[in-house]
């Protein structure tokens, strides 16, 4: 259902109050403005500036002395008006107690009246007593033939302006419309008109652009973020029984699979040492099936006001499928869910939030293949554990000598150094225990010796670092330990 449809119905349905957040401001307006036009409803809006006017209706003269919201809510209760009322950034006015008296008997009017009262704000930050008569309603993202036609009309409006030059191939232009799923519709303009504005043009140059431009907004919301992973696999140690797992599954997405009776993998669970390569397993996973990663930090998502957390979480989810398909990483999950199974103070909030994401992993149709990564097991609610929940559950543990002699080559060709000039196995006697992202620090820390010493780096340089520094297998022994014994009949080895 699309977001006219939708909220048409909610007002057919006598819904007192629909509550929008969004920072789309303007088109979250002419949706308001579109759905009172097709239902022929009479339409008020409210904002501090122009108070209570009827913008639909040029005939009606603003309300005088309306500015202030309780003065607004007053005139629509006591006028008795059966109509859509829009009030914008009415949230923060909620703390003077006549303004939210009065909306509250504005929206006991709406109730018996039929009038829908529509509150469009920045943040869910509502009153609880405002909140249960209220419904959200967030918005969609616009598909891929929305999207076209957006695309199409800002660059008829670019060429009127600026005479620019349209040079695109058919599955170029189609790229271009990928990359832009999961945007907003004014971000979707904003990203042509800037990429035009360079050259007067729009070629298959500006593909790389557009991507770029993407995962720059994408980050800005602060909740998803792009993340690069390898060119191939073989920039990735070991992992060798996961690389076999994602190969064989590779064409599980396509319509013969489901023709054959297969269902798309829905994700899998990595749990694991510190260190050991759970991210690096998860950008394996992008790689090998050539999708956008993307990693949703549970810690940014809690939020102090009552609603903005879940808020957050269903935007995440809704802006994961909008981009489908792609890999969606949530690194370290037991962190945002660790109090589910504890008594906590934080009302239930934990316990919504883990609820949802259930849900989500459970109902979602979209091609979005979530990767969740784990250190403490201990942490982890039971039901995440359960059978069915993931495709797989995947243990990384500290690389095999193979896996560690593959991690020394990786890092040592990145760092400009020639493996072949060091001597491999006394490298890996001296590794034994160590885990990847211990290795790779060891030989930063051979560079930084070796330039100080206006040296080359050698064996002995990287040697020194790796006896001078013990791993966190010598550290946390006990603790691994038991990781390892949890993990030995319960999960698949990663390597």
């Amino acid at each position: 259902m699309d977001d006219i449809t939708h909220l048409c119905s909610l007002i057919r349905a006598r819904h007192p109050s629909v509550h929008i957040v969004t920072a789309e401001e303007p088109e979250a307006i002419e949706l308001v403005y579109e759905a009172a036009r097709k239902i022929g409803a009479h339409l008020w809006r409210w904002d501090a500036v122009d108070g209570l006017t009827a913008p639909l209706a040029s005939e009606t003269p603003p309300i005088a002395e309306t500015t202030h919201p309780a003065a607004a809510l007053e005139w629509l209760v006591i006028n008795d008006l059966s109509s859509v009322i829009l009030l914008l950034d009415i949230a923060k006015y909620l703390d003077d107690p006549r303004t939210l008296r009065t909306l509250r008997r504005l929206l006991i009017h709406a109730s018996e009246a039929g009038s829908c009262v529509v509150l469009l704000d920045h943040d869910s930050a509502l009153p609880d007593a405002v909140r249960a008569w209220t419904t959200p309603m967030p918005l969609g993202y616009p598909d891929s033939e929305e999207i076209d036609t957006i695309v199409r009309r800002t660059l008829r409006e670019l060429h009127q302006q600026l005479d620019i030059e349209v040079d695109i191939k058919t599955g170029d232009y189609a790229m271009v419309l990928k990359n832009l799923c999961g945007l907003s519709r004014r971000q979707c303009v904003q990203i042509i008109r800037d990429v035009v504005a360079e050259d007067r043009k729009f070629d298959a140059d500006d593909l790389n652009h557009v991507l770029a431009s993407k995962r720059r907004m994408v980050g800005q919301q602060g909740v998803l973020e792009f993340v690069e992973s390898p060119a191939n696999l073989d920039q990735i140690g070991g992992m060798n029984r996961l690389k076999a797992w994602l190969a064989e599954r590779e064409r599980a997405f396509e319509p013969k699979a489901a023709e054959f009776g297969i269902n798309p993998p829905r994700g899998i669970l990595l749990l694991g040492v510190q260190g050991a390569g759970k991210s690096l397993c998860a950008k394996a996973i992008a790689t090998a099936w050539h999708r956008p990663l993307l990693k949703l930090d549970p810690g940014v998502l809690y939020d102090r006001y009552v609603g903005e957390s879940e808020r957050r979480l269903r935007e995440a989810f809704q802006q994961a499928e909008a981009m489908a398909p792609i890999v969606l990483w949530i690194d370290e999950i037991e962190k945002g869910f660790a109090s589910v199974g504890e008594s906590s103070n934080d009302g239930g909030l934990s316990k919504r939030m883990f609820g949802s994401l259930l849900t989500w992993m459970q109902e979602h149709t979209a091609p979005v293949f979530l990767v969740a990564t784990a250190n403490d097991v201990q942490s982890l609610p039971p039901e995440l554990l359960r059978k069915g929940r993931f495709d797989e559950i995947f243990f990384v543990d500290l690389p095999g000598e193979a896996a560690r002699e593959a991690i020394f080559r990786t890092h040592l060709e990145r760092r400009k150094q020639a493996p072949a000039q060091f001597d491999m196995p006394v490298l890996l006697a001296a590794s034994a225990g160590y885990s990847g992202a211990e290795i790779e620090q060891a030989i930063v820390s051979g560079l930084h010796t070796a330039f100080n010493a206006r040296k080359k780096l050698t064996t002995s340089h990287v040697e020194e670092a790796l006896r001078g520094s013990p791993p966190l297998s010598v550290i946390m022994a006990d603790r691994i330990g038991a990781l390892r014994q949890w993990a030995s009949s319960r999960c698949v080895p990663a390597e």
